[in-house]
């Protein structure tokens, strides 16, 4: 299953950033001047910034007991990390070692290593809203280091923070397509989120664009939130110049960017960006992103008002849940 190739962005020079002071406000004036925003973003870059911090509802503390954990878990001996490697996993749960993923069918492997989950209660008691392993392989439950229970309660803190932040963000999605306010409302009640807690080695020696931290790629779902370690440059985001335009880590926000699901949804009116990370700061770098896509059994058939004669349907239909299995196989070779 191929990404999607959409290719409008302008040949922009920096990441806009998005306040979200107002996200709360019903007020149609205000509203429709942060829609329009949104909508500019999505339709010319299909990354911004959004800020500030107290208003994407998640404090410090947090991405610091965050990060904290991945350090614990990432310095674990590679045997240990092994044991829940998500080859191991029908669903793609778990750990991956240091290029076993690449994201670049041209690349030589991604020099990082990860570990993803998806939704969890944060009691631990079953999912309401989880389908059976055997209905979809995708929705089967995480896997989590048993040495590390510090490491799970972390990593489900941030995520349930960061989901949040995620269903506020999808009204102003619909509205920025002239679209009903709550149009994803029930496309959105399973939780279809991963998240990957991702480490990146530094790396030094001669440039080799076949061997980097991610190589150059577009993300699978309908949105990505983005937690940036501070002080380390390494997202690069592609214009249509085919310039590499630096992302760097902004204090008080988060990076979000547009993925295949939402492109694939819009015909291309909404940019699935492509990107890369390059780590030469010479030091360990982080990240957290969110990857919030629609529920897997809905299908990705063309929203009303994207499509016309001007412009005909550019994909094929196929389920969410297709789709996302269809690139976990081809990142991950199983």
């Amino acid at each position: 299953m191929p990404p999607s190739t959409n290719a409008h962005p302008s040949p922009f020079k920096a990441i806009p950033i998005i306040d979200l002071t107002n996200i709360a406000r019903t007020d149609p004036d205000i509203r429709r001047a942060l829609v329009d925003d949104v909508k500019r973003a999505c339709t010319e870059v299909g990354f911004f910034y959004v800020a500030p911090v107290k208003n994407h509802g998640i404090p410090e503390p947090v991405f610091e007991r965050t990060l904290a954990a991945m350090r614990t878990f990432f310095d674990m001996p590679l045997e240990a990390k092994l044991e829940i490697e998500n080859k191991k996993s029908p669903n793609f749960k778990g750990y991956s070692a240091v290029l076993s993923g690449n994201n670049d069918p041209s690349g030589a492997g991604d020099l990082q290593e990860g570990f993803e989950f998806g939704y969890e209660p944060l009691d631990g008691a079953a999912s309401a809203s989880a389908r059976p392993a055997d209905d979809d392989v995708m929705s089967a439950p995480n896997v989590w280091p048993a040495q590390l229970p510090e490491f799970r309660a972390a990593a489900l803190e941030y995520y349930h923070r960061a989901l949040r932040l995620g269903h506020l963000l999808f009204p102003l999605l619909a509205l920025a397509l002239d679209l009903p306010e709550d149009f994803f409302a029930d496309k959105t009640k399973h939780s279809a989120a991963l998240m990957r807690l991702l480490h990146y080695p530094p790396q030094f020696g001669a440039v080799d664009d076949r061997v980097i931290g991610i190589g150059a790629h577009t993300d699978w779902e309908c949105f990505t939130i983005l937690w940036q370690q501070p002080g380390i440059q390494a997202l690069q985001v592609l214009n249509a110049s085919k310039e590499w335009i630096d992302a760097p880590p902004i204090a008080g926000t988060l990076v979000i960017n547009l993925g295949d699901e939402l492109a694939r949804w819009t015909n291309d009116v909404f940019t699935s960006t492509v990107h890369r990370a390059v780590n030469r700061s010479g030091a360990r770098r982080y990240s957290i992103p969110l990857f919030f896509g629609t529920d897997y059994d809905v299908r990705l058939e063309p929203i009303p008002g994207c499509v016309s004669a001007d412009r005909p349907a550019k994909y094929e239909v196929i389920t969410a849940g297709e789709y996302i299995k269809a690139r976990l196989q081809a990142t991950y070779g199983h």
